[in-house]
């Protein structure tokens, strides 16, 4: 499969030159040339199948060329085979039309798990390949890089330097990632906010001269492989409801834009999905730009949902790209024009088209702290704060009758609540406890860098410690 940039570079990229490039030299990010498609009968036939079967079926769709069906489903299979859960990302039932989506039986409890586990195994396979030597880059706002550590630590072929966000992630995602840190592997502590690291990353892969010199990639969201593997639980949880037969929606928190755009590209491959609920926290850019058809940044305000508090959604360029007709120029353009004044803005007629797939709520922290007291009270279970999020956005959506009422929603549990234990605790007086494989994740020994949240401060460090 071919792979081309949203901001007009097409150099006949194939799956593994986008999985090692992560960004593409121009700026844009990877997609599609064209978007593979599944019939009715192919969607049908997956039902009865394993998570892992799936996987294999939908990622080799962006695979073709570099890894057969086969090869995909074997990696698959090895990726998950030590979630805690049998059915991987297992669905259940809250209410009436409303379904939950457990994403947090991976390693590292949270929804990354399910791509990085994945995206580990393909980096290992390419570099094997090439015979090349990676430093990987990524910013996190708390998951991605626990994520990224457990998966990419120790590997001969790999240094990976994550960035994070000083005081604004949580004392369990902290540790998670300073705890984790092995052989070629660095949790950074930047100065600033996610929007600072995120920026940091962008600029080194902008430096094409460091680029090539450390041959950088990055394992975020703006890398279209670590995209890939979340479109598969969006068709393992539609299967459970009756898809292809049955329409289903799905309501998602929201900062970077990566996970819902996994939904979106799942729509595209033939899935059934009337609406996408966009879920964002009081950071609110996409539920405003949803609104007014205006992307406008704002200065980022610390929540109760740390991981969503962005204000430079960078995957929302592929949809972008896609709401603009594919015009690689003038998405260039109003991305120009973002990184400039910080806003830019659609048509009235783009906005009238994204609103036929795509629906935007915001939740304050008191609203976040309602909805996970009531549905506790409910007896529905404990969630965390970012899943309550979108659980408050599912609830709305249904209010506002914008989902038909013989439609499922399936609201995506992002992470095990005990994560943000001091959320969930001033909710409902009780704090969860961690799963018994990280009961004694605060008393193991950290290890951290702190730095100013520069350019040159990051590559100064990368120069320093790669092997």
């Amino acid at each position: 499969m071919e792979y081309i940039s949203t901001r007009g570079e097409n150099n006949n990229t194939q799956f593994e030159g986008a999985l090692l490039n992560g960004l593409a030299r121009d700026g844009g990010l990877y997609l599609p040339k064209t978007w593979p498609k599944f019939t009715y009968s192919e969607i049908e036939e997956m039902r009865d199948l394993a998570y892992y079967q799936i996987a294999g079926r939908v990622i080799s769709k962006f695979t073709e060329g570099d890894l057969d069906i086969n090869q995909v489903t074997q990696i698959a299979k090895e990726s998950y085979e030590n979630f805690t859960h049998p059915d991987v990302a297992p669905l259940t039932q809250l209410e009436d039309g409303l379904y939950a989506l457990e994403l947090f039986h991976g390693p590292t409890i949270a929804f990354k798990d399910y791509a990085m586990q994945f995206l580990a195994r393909a980096f290992q396979k390419a570099l094997a390949t090439t015979g090349r030597h990676s430093v990987i880059l990524g910013a996190t706002s708390g998951d991605t890089g626990s994520a990224a550590l457990q998966a990419f630590q120790n590997l001969d072929s790999v240094d990976i330097f994550i960035l994070f966000p000083n005081g604004r992630v949580s004392p369990i995602q902290q540790k998670q990632m300073t705890s984790l840190a092995g052989v070629g592997a660095y949790a950074v502590c930047v100065t600033g906010d996610f929007d600072t690291c995120q920026d940091i990353v962008k600029a080194c892969f902008n430096d094409h001269s460091f680029r090539d010199d450390v041959n950088l990639s990055a394992i975020n969201s703006i890398n279209w492989a670590r995209l890939v593997p979340q479109i598969v639980y969006y068709f393992t949880s539609a299967l459970k409801l009756g898809a292809p037969q049955q329409e289903v929606a799905f309501s998602v928190p929201t900062g970077n834009f990566g996970n819902i755009f996994a939904g979106w590209a799942a729509k595209q491959m033939g899935l059934p999905i009337q609406k996408l609920i966009i879920a964002s926290n009081k950071n609110d850019i996409l539920t405003r730009f949803f609104g007014a058809g205006k992307m406008q940044r704002a200065t980022v305000e610390k929540s109760l949902s740390p991981s969503m508090d962005i204000q430079v959604s960078s995957n929302f360029e592929r949809l972008l790209f896609e709401l603009l007709g594919r015009d690689a120029e003038l998405c260039a353009q109003k991305m120009s024009e973002f990184e400039t004044t910080g806003s830019f803005d659609i048509s009235a007629q783009i906005l009238t088209a994204a609103k036929q797939t795509f629906v935007a709520y915001r939740a304050d922290d008191a609203q976040t702290l309602q909805t996970i007291k009531s549905l506790y009270d409910k007896g529905a279970g404990v969630f965390d704060p970012h899943s309550a999020v979108g659980l408050f956005a599912a609830s709305k959506a249904r209010e506002d009758k914008l989902i038909s009422a013989d439609v499922p929603i399936i609201s995506l549990i992002c992470a095990h609540p005990a994560k943000f234990p001091d959320a969930v605790e001033k909710a409902i007086s009780s704090r969860p406890e961690l799963p018994e494989h990280l009961r004694d994740l605060m008393g193991r020994p950290e290890t951290k860098i702190d730095i100013e949240g520069t350019v040159n401060a990051v590559q100064n460090l990368i120069n320093k410690n790669m092997r």
